[in-house]
């Protein structure tokens, strides 16, 4: 239950630096930004792996980059899901999932939550 939470703190974190470095991505609070990576997380648990495997001959046949048009819708729902989230175009929507990968991969580094051994 610790490293779901301290995912879940990382990814908000990296939901608000991405907010501040892309002017087409609004967050109005750091409630808004916890929330956001809650949803983000369970709609990348659930919902994308489904997405992904009925667009495996798109994905093949684009050798690989309709894997970001399908980050992109991720991003969009989430945008239209959660109150006081929203992201202003298709290319912001590419951009913020971008940094947001890379700064919660980089949060969770520094805090320790990628660790084999831990549970």
């Amino acid at each position: 239950m610790g490293k779901f939470f301290a995912k879940t703190v990382a990814t908000a974190v990296a939901v608000l630096i991405a907010a501040y470095l892309l002017k087409g991505v609004h967050v109005d609070s750091g409630a808004t930004a916890l929330l956001v990576a809650l949803v983000l997380g369970l709609l990348n648990s659930f919902i994308k792996p489904i997405l992904i495997l009925l667009t495996i001959p798109i994905t093949v046949v684009t050798l690989g980059l309709f894997l970001l048009v399908i980050n992109i819708i991720i991003i969009k729902w989430v945008a239209d899901i959660v109150p006081g989230f929203t992201v202003d175009s298709w290319l912001h929507a590419l951009f913020f999932s971008l940094v947001v990968s890379f700064m919660s991969s980089f949060i969770e580094a520094l805090i320790g939550t990628n660790r084999k051994g831990d549970s």
